[in-house]
C-alpha cells in the first residue's frame, strides 16, 4: 500500500505519519527529516537545499525526486510524508512506482486553518544540545528559554519563524494545493479534519487506511 499524506506545514503530518506507520506497518519516508539530515551532514544536496529551506521555499523538484529514487525499494509499503509537494513531484512519484509495479492507493489531506498553523509552528523551540523539543503554548520548558534536560538555551529553527511560516503557507497555496486537484481527478483523495485532538485524528486516519488496505471503496469519484 502506498499512502500520500498531504497538508500545509504544521498540519500534523509528521506526528500522524509516525503513529500510523507504527500501527499499520508502513515505512515512513519523511523528506523533511531527510533534508534536514543532509543539511546537518553538509552533503552536496544539503548545501543546495539549505538556502531554499531557510527562506521557506520548496526545494527544487529534481533534487527531491533524485533523493526519493535513491531510497525507494520495490515491494515495500510506504507512507509518504511531505512528498510529493508539487504536481511535478506527484507525476515523478507515479513514474518511480510504475517501474516497480505499484501505484499511490490513497492521498489524505489534513485540513487545518492558517491561523492555527502559524501558532503551531512559530511556537516551536528545540534544544541544540540534546535535541529535545518544546512549544511555547502546548509544551513550555519549566524555565523560559532553557532546556529541562540539559539546561542549554533553546532555539527556534530559521524556517519556524512567524514571517517564514507565513511565506511557507503562501508557497503551499501556490504550488502544493494543486495536488489536491491532481489526486481528486484520480479519485483517490480523502479529506480529514486535522484541527482536532491528536488521538481523534489518528483514529480516523487509521480506520480509513485499514479500509483501503482491505480493498474497500472509501472515496467517491
Amino acid at each position: 500500500m502506498q499512502v500520500v499524506l498531504l497538508g500545509p506545514p504544521g498540519s500534523g503530518k509528521g506526528t500522524q505519519a509516525v503513529e500510523l506507520s507504527s500501527r499499520l506497518g508502513l515505512f515512513h519516508l519523511a523528506t523533511g527529516d531527510i533534508l534536514r539530515q543532509e543539511v546537518k551532514n553538509q552533503t552536496a544536496l544539503g548545501q543546495e537545499a539549505k538556502a531554499f529551506m531557510e527562506k521557506g521555499e520548496l526545494v527544487p523538484d529534481k533534487l527531491i525526486l533524485a533523493m526519493v529514487s535513491s531510497r525507494l525499494e520495490s515491494g515495500r509499503d510506504y507512507l509518504w510524508d511531505g512528498f510529493p509537494r508539487t504536481e511535478e513531484q506527484a507525476v515523478g512519484l507515479d513514474a518511480l512506482l510504475a517501474v516497480r509495479s505499484s501505484v499511490v492507493d490513497i492521498a489524505v489531506l489534513l485540513e487545518v486553518p492558517d491561523e492555527v498553523i502559524v501558532e503551531r509552528i512559530s511556537g516551536r523551540m528545540f534544544c541544540p544540545g540534546c535535541g529535545a523539543n518544546y512549544h511555547r503554548q502546548s509544551k513550555p520548558p519549566k524555565k523560559a528559554g532553557i532546556c529541562d534536560q540539559c539546561a542549554k538555551g533553546l532555539q527556534v529553527r530559521p524556517d519556524d519563524r512567524a514571517e517564514v511560516v507565513e511565506n511557507r503557507l503562501r508557497v503551499y497555496r501556490e504550488r502544493t494545493e494543486p495536488l489536491v486537484l491532481f489526486y481528486e481527478k484520480k479519485g483517490i483523495l480523502a479529506r480529514v479534519d486535522g484541527n482536532r485532538a491528536l488521538q481523534a485524528v489518528t483514529a480516523d486516519l487509521a480506520t480509513l487506511l485499514e479500509k483501503v488496505r482491505r480493498g474497500q471503496k472509501v472515496l467517491n469519484g
